[in-house]
């Protein structure tokens, strides 16, 4: 018996679509695709930064935000919105930290104004 012929082209269909995601373009799955999570690390290195600048206000080495804003040479407007990031429920740092965000938690959209209270948070932030 002879063996079957290999067609010389295969064609693959793959479902997916192309968004932007923090400045960067991403391939996103169709619903109910598996999907392996990446760790954003804009969003991680915006949040260890708000963390830094909570502790050297707590600690007294700068007494004010605008102290802070001059040391690391950026705007107070901008550190303001970046310390806010503290305000976040731990279990949204959490899933941040460990790349279960969903896509549309970017940067841009968590240095907008949020409500500080976490349920609030939660029903916003996609996980």
């Amino acid at each position: 018996m002879k063996p079957a012929a290999t067609p010389d082209t295969i064609t693959l269909h793959v479902p997916f679509r192309v968004v932007k995601r923090g400045g960067r373009k991403e391939v996103q799955l169709p619903d109910g695709a598996p999907v392996q999570r990446r760790t954003d690390n804009t969003l991680i290195k915006a949040l260890a930064r708000a963390f830094r600048w909570k502790r050297t206000l707590e600690s007294g080495e700068f007494n004010t935000i605008n102290e802070l804003a001059e040391h690391e040479g950026i705007a107070p407007s901008y550190t303001t919105r970046v310390l806010r990031l503290t305000l976040l429920a731990p279990d949204i740092v959490a899933a941040i930290l460990d790349g279960r965000q969903g896509p549309e938690v970017t940067l841009g959209r968590l240095l907008e104004p949020f409500p500080v209270e976490w349920e609030v948070q939660r029903l916003r932030v996609p996980l």
